[in-house]
């Protein structure tokens, strides 16, 4: 079965498939660097963190101390893992393995 976004469109797609198209750590860097703002990649950077946090059942006192993000931001990262596309699960299951 495959899955569809809510905000499927094609530049989007165009997106991801640029993503997709990276190949290294360095590639990222000069990318994300280029299409992103240095607070917009460190807020992604620290919901990935969080994420990683819940999935290890940190409680959220822990997580807010250890990555200052907001007892709201931790919330909706773990709406998130509970219900959302698993987009988080997918990730962290690869990264883990590593």
């Amino acid at each position: 079965m495959s899955y569809e976004s809510k905000f499927k469109r094609d530049d989007v797609d165009e997106l991801f498939k640029a993503i997709l198209s990276l190949e290294t750590e360095e590639e990222c860097y000069r990318f994300f660097e280029d299409i992103c703002t240095v607070n917009e990649i460190r807020a992604i950077a620290q919901r990935l963190h969080v994420a990683e946090l819940l999935a290890e059942k940190r409680t959220y006192s822990d997580i807010e101390a250890l990555t200052m993000a907001s007892t709201a931001t931790i919330s909706r990262i773990n709406k998130c893992l509970m219900y959302g596309a698993d987009g988080y699960k997918l990730v962290l299951e690869r990264i883990m393995k590593e």
